[in-house]
């Protein structure tokens, strides 16, 4: 039976040789703010999980006058990408004794305006937000302070909002330098959601790289409008007949290069043999497909970390407002999807 009340604070004060406000205050999630050490917190809450106990959260709330729950908002659960990030701030929200309240606005500008509406509703304590990214004119209430918002992966340079995202410039540039590196020269890229942030990024990183090898640009090779399976099928598809020549595919992330797959195998094209392929993202199901699918890893756990120390430094000190963004290098992750080209 768990333990409550001052009696329990108390217990793990005088086994642990600290005052009761320490422990309440790091059971609380208030540790950082009243800047008690790392080592203090990790003993306070193994002695705590021990004695199996756990402050009301009801009352916590009510004392702190705040919900105690966090919104995540993604563009789309079902890719395993936003799957990760998920996965991970809901570990690191937990760790703080918060619960997280999770939307998905399907890529869909208006379902996110709404779903933000409806968090707000809920009196969420801050947001974590993966937007849409066609339009940032919904968020910008969020500028003023009007709740700790952290934007991750798609961001806008100029709305005045913290966020942490990959450099998908430099990412796209690498995957496409590699193929260029084992000769190929006819590279498509099925590219997403056109005016988003990490898109444009991705397609500016492949034509970088085309330039410095002094690639001619071929806009017959830029296919695509959407982050979805669909979109990879339908492109390659077309891509096929209007350029049969073409030797290699950099893929904009996982679900993209699924449907590409699915159309190349329709087409009797196989890979690496006949066409090439990287895709941006990688998600543990690359290395079960055949062949296995190099790809640009993207770093979810720290995006997930990063974006949650963002948000609760905010919640906890609002006067320390987070300024800027960061940017997480990505990891080129060589399987056997491509093939190095003779001459």
């Amino acid at each position: 039976m768990a333990e409550t009340g001052r009696a329990s604070l108390k217990r793990i004060a005088q086994q642990l040789g600290v005052s009761p406000a320490t422990v309440s205050r790091v059971l609380n999630g208030l540790g950082r703010k009243y800047r008690i050490s790392p080592k203090t917190e990790a003993a306070i809450r193994k002695l705590a999980q021990e004695l199996n106990f756990s402050p009301n959260q009801l009352a916590r709330g009510l004392r702190l006058k705040k919900t105690l729950t966090i919104g995540l908002l993604v563009p789309e659960i079902a890719n395993p990408y936003f799957a990760s990030i998920a996965s991970n701030v809901v570990i690191e929200t937990r760790k703080r004794h918060y619960s997280v309240l999770l939307c998905d606005s399907q890529e869909d500008t208006d379902a996110e305006i709404a779903e933000i509406e409806s968090l707000r509703n809920r009196n969420v304590d801050g947001l974590v937000l993966c937007p849409v990214g066609r339009s940032a004119e919904h968020l910008r209430q969020f500028e003023k302070g009007a709740l700790p918002v952290v934007l991750v992966d798609r961001y806008f340079p100029d709305l005045d909002l913290p966020f942490v995202a990959s450099d998908n410039f430099a990412g796209a540039r690498e995957a496409t330098f590699h193929l260029l590196e084992c000769g190929h020269r006819r590279i498509a890229c099925l590219q997403g959601t056109h005016g988003t942030r990490p898109n444009d990024e991705r397609v500016g990183g492949y034509r970088k790289a085309l330039e410095e090898h002094r690639i001619a640009w071929d806009e017959g090779l830029l296919a695509g409008s959407s982050f979805d399976e669909q979109n990879g099928y339908v492109e390659t598809k077309l891509l096929l007949r209007r350029r049969p020549d073409v030797t290699a595919i950099f893929a904009c992330n996982n679900l993209i290069a699924l449907g590409s797959l699915r159309a190349l195998r329709e087409e009797g094209r196989k890979v690496p043999d006949d066409i090439s392929m990287i895709c941006y993202d990688n998600p543990s199901y690359l290395d079960q497909l055949s062949p296995p699918l190099s790809a640009m890893a993207q770093r979810e756990l720290e995006i997930g970390q990063i974006a949650v120390k963002l948000l609760f430094g905010w919640i906890e000190s609002p006067e320390q407002r987070p300024k800027g963004g960061v940017l997480l290098s990505t990891r080129y992750v060589p399987r056997e999807s491509v093939k190095r080209l003779r001459g």
